[in-house]
């Protein structure tokens, strides 16, 4: 425990230090200083490709191998996410320049490529696959220059920067394929105060790399594994044919720029969005549509309900207020427990973990705890918590059990614990079997997969129980109003109170309030990119919450209007409706922005987007049937019943 209060006030510490800086950085994070001539490791994470969503390791193709290759031990997360961290052959110390070195061992002796390796080195750089390298934990970033659509002066001044993370395994020219075989990397360095008989220490600031590929002929190289790079415009570059064997040489260069960058800074290349004004425009554009809602939602409750009310107290006209119809007639079915209450309670108990899960992990990344240089932390802690929160799950679970006038609570503990996980467990295992079948770095191997098994039956089903438990054994929810013997019949419905039509109503606001973000997030899962504006998504989340809030009332106030009292699951499916619209924008992004032909690579995008839009149901309808019943609850308790 004391160890916890120790990182906690370490925490504030930099909270309150870091509250005048622009740049936010993790705590527990401590820097590298290096002196003149210190090796800086480079070490390789996995190849990715948007094109086929598998990420594989470096060694997956015939790279120049060290000695001896060392993985990285890895976190949950990063095995999650198929990074596989092992050390390469490239020999870079901190400020020392290299012109152009031969990275295989045999000096001035060529690599030969099979004809098997050849194929698939082809056959990768046309699924457009990219490296990824990693030096003092900042990632490889290729930098790329373009010319904005400034006017003409300006565009002699200055171009665009952008940089892509990674660089690319190469690139095909009509049928030919060729491999980037030559890496000048271009290290910055940021040289720290030290005084003044002291050796001057460095700081790794940014990592960028320029691919070239150079044939085999004009690379000259000598005994010592040096070798002299062609002009720029007389070199050919390295073709790889597929059909035969291929000879080339692996080389790289280093040269090091000083720099102004902080260390603290040093991920701001990475993270820093050229269009944060959409953001805003964003957040803006969602809080117009959720004071829009609060707007009607004022109307309908301070004028309606009052008027229903006063209508409904006046004690001496109740033979008239008798044959009204509206929500006050169908006061002794409204609480009448529905179908299945064991599933609704189980369904609502996940929504509540996962709710009481993506609130703090977007809380504590928006602190700036769980920056992308901790690899994998965010996904570790969300596994994590998602187990931990199961207490609350089980806790709110058993609670509305128990209301609707359930009695077996062990089985809706049981089923609490294992319903929605058993489904996300289910869902993943036979994805992962397709990932195995390509002997991708992605697949989760058998031992963490026994260890999230433990996890789940040995730290989330015991503490669902014991939530359940406690929940169950707590005084249920009083409603204000008896229960009738007998059911109300329904009058038949307009169309336009179908559940469907609910569901694509409910849904449009709370989707137009989060889209703009849900582009932003799509990037980060599916093109590689780093999402880091956590501050932005702690607000979206909020606005999300409120008009959900809102639109379940609204919803809920039609629906007894009507004399329809079966509102529970309703109300439940009706609030999830934006889930609905976050499945269409995935198509349509699928559609659009990937460029996803196999089957396997749509498989596993439509497989994990099935899981989000499943979660994100039972998020935005947990949070729209407690605040329904919030609701309900009042109303009826206003109203004078005899």
């Amino acid at each position: 425990f004391s160890f916890w209060q120790e990182r906690l006030r370490c925490v504030l510490l930099w909270l309150l230090l870091l509250r005048g800086t622009d740049s936010f950085y993790v705590p527990g994070v401590a820097p590298i200083n290096f002196h003149r001539n210190d090796p800086v490791e480079i070490k390789a994470v996995k190849l990715t490709s948007s094109r086929t969503q598998l990420p594989y390791e470096y060694y997956s193709l015939p790279f120049c191998q060290p000695t001896k290759i060392t993985y990285k031990a890895e976190n949950l997360g990063e095995v999650l996410r198929g990074d596989r961290i092992v050390n390469t052959p490239f020999q870079v110390s901190m400020n020392v320049e290299k012109k152009c070195e031969v990275l295989c061992n045999v000096p001035n002796k060529p690599v030969t490529l099979t004809v098997e390796q050849s194929k698939l080195i082809a056959e990768r750089v046309r699924e457009d696959y990219y490296v990824h390298l990693i030096a003092d934990n900042l990632p490889v970033a290729t930098r790329l220059e373009f010319y904005s659509n400034r006017e003409e002066e300006e565009k002699k001044k200055e171009k665009d920067v952008q940089f892509e993370h990674g660089y690319r395994l190469g690139f095909m020219d009509g049928n030919k394929f060729y491999l980037h075989n030559h890496l000048s990397f271009i290290l910055y360095y940021h040289r720290e105060d030290v005084e003044e008989n002291q050796e001057p220490t460095y700081r790794v600031v940014r990592f960028e790399v320029i691919p070239q590929s150079i044939k085999l002929e004009d690379l000259k190289a000598d005994e010592k594994s040096m070798c002299t790079l062609p002009e720029a415009t007389g070199s050919a570059p390295q073709e790889i044919d597929p059909s035969r064997e291929n000879q080339l040489l692996f080389t790289y260069s280093v040269h090091w720029e000083e720099s102004d960058i902080k260390w603290a800074s040093r991920w701001d290349t990475y993270l820093t969005m050229s269009d944060v004004q959409i953001h805003w425009f964003s957040i803006i554009n969602s809080v117009v549509v959720v004071f829009f809602l609060s707007g009607i939602l004022s109307m309908i409750i301070i004028r309606t309900l009052r008027k229903d009310i006063a209508n409904y107290n006046k004690e001496d006209d109740i033979e008239d207020t008798m044959e009204e119809s509206g929500w006050k007639l169908v006061h002794g079915d409204v609480f009448r427990p529905p179908q299945y209450p064991m599933i609704l309670s189980s369904l609502l108990g996940s929504g509540i973990q996962l709710f009481c899960m993506i609130l703090i992990v977007i809380f504590v990344a928006m602190l700036g705890m769980l920056s992308p240089s901790s690899r994998g932390a965010l996904m570790t802690t969300a596994c994590f918590l998602f187990m931990f929160m199961g207490v609350f799950g089980g806790f709110f679970a058993g609670r509305l059990y128990r209301t609707l006038k359930g009695h077996r609570w062990k089985k809706g503990a049981f089923c609490t614990a294992t319903l929605y996980p058993g489904v996300v467990f289910g869902i993943c295992f036979v994805l992962n079997c397709f990932i195995w079948g390509k002997h991708s770095s992605g697949a989760v191997p058998f031992p963490t997969m026994v260890a999230l098994l433990c996890m789940w039956f040995g730290i989330s089903l015991p503490l669902v129980y014991l939530g359940y438990y406690f929940g169950f054994r707590k005084q249920p929810y009083d409603n204000p109003v008896r229960t009738n013997q007998i059911p109300r019949q329904i009058p038949e419905q307009r169309w336009y109170m179908n559940k469907f039509v609910g569901i694509l109503m409910a849904g449009i606001l709370p989707f137009g309030a989060m889209f703009i973000e849900l582009f932003f997030i799509f990037s980060a899962i599916w093109e590689n990119q780093f999402y880091y504006l956590f501050g932005f998504l702690f607000l979206v989340f909020i606005i999300l919450v409120v008009s959900c809030s809102q639109i379940s009332i609204v919803m809920v106030y039609f629906q007894l209007c009507a004399e329809d009292y079966r509102w529970w699951w309703r109300t439940f499916l009706v609030s999830g409706g934006s889930a609905f619209y976050v499945l269409i924008y995935a198509v349509f992004y699928f559609v659009n922005k990937l460029d996803i032909v196999e089957f396997i690579p749509s498989l596993l995008y439509f497989g994990y987007t099935a899981l989000m839009v499943l979660s994100f149901w039972l998020l935005t309808g947990t949070i729209g049937f407690y605040a329904a019943y919030m609701f309900v609850r009042k109303i009826y308790a206003a109203v004078k019943i005899d």
